[in-house]
């Protein structure tokens, strides 16, 4: 262990387990060893050392895996395997694989899973003003008004959403493109102005698309989506 090596965090979700933000916590929460002895946040890993979580030694980098799912509503995005109906079961994938970000239970479509807990401040971080964009039905006749006040901002949980674009499927379907992520946003939106979001299907996460995927099914994503997902060579990503 020198001042040279990986960050421990960076090790740890290189391996697939979690993402660098789980893996913080787990060391401040005192689960993670290194050689035997206790980690702290700026441990640094060298080739040969043993890292341990929860006493049990965990590999180097396996092969990053990349899938695109359309989840069926009723799903939970949570890797806690004693979670009826929670997506890595759903999934089934032979690896060890975790979600991306989140949808809601009630909520369906697009959602990414992987490996690689590089990818994930990537695309969650907000500044990043990534695209999600989603399709959303309502209880009754959504007015042209209640549209612009959406795409303009509404205030929910205390602060203003940020500008957003949205455009009329029908009376009561509109497309909305958000660069935002706060919890249950688009239906804390809806009710804010009076309307309940029926049905939340989401079709893209930047260049990925939904597509023809049926429900509840997944499949890896190309070379092409890749390389709009990680615009910056993975060895500087540190």
């Amino acid at each position: 262990m020198t001042v040279n090596g990986m960050r421990l965090n960076k090790f740890i979700s290189e391996t697939g387990v979690c993402s660098r933000r789980e893996a913080d916590k787990w060391i401040e929460a005192g689960r993670v060893t290194c050689n035997g002895q206790s980690a702290v946040l700026g441990t640094r890993v060298d080739e040969g050392d043993e890292v341990c979580v929860d006493g049990r030694p965990i590999g180097r980098k396996k092969k990053p895996i990349y899938i695109a799912l359309n989840k069926p509503t009723g799903i939970t995005c949570t890797t806690e395997a004693h979670v009826e109906d929670n997506i890595i079961d759903l999934v089934a994938h032979p690896e060890r694989i975790f979600p991306i970000g989140r949808l809601d239970k009630d909520s369906e479509g697009l959602i990414l899973l992987t490996n690689d807990g590089d990818i994930v401040n990537e695309i969650l971080r907000s500044e990043n003003n990534h695209e999600k964009e989603y399709l959303v039905t309502v209880d009754r006749p959504i007015t042209d008004l209640a549209l612009k006040m959406m795409a303009d901002g509404v205030k929910i949980m205390g602060e203003l959403t940020k500008p957003c674009r949205v455009n009329r499927i029908d009376q009561k379907s509109f497309r909305m493109i958000l660069t935002q992520g706060l919890n249950r946003q688009i239906r804390r939106m809806c009710s804010a102005l009076g309307y309940k979001a029926q049905r939340l299907k989401r079709v893209r996460i930047m260049n990925v698309q939904l597509g023809k995927l049926s429900s509840g099914q997944w499949r890896y994503l190309t070379e092409a989506e890749l390389k709009g997902l990680l615009p910056r060579p993975a060895h500087s990503r540190e």
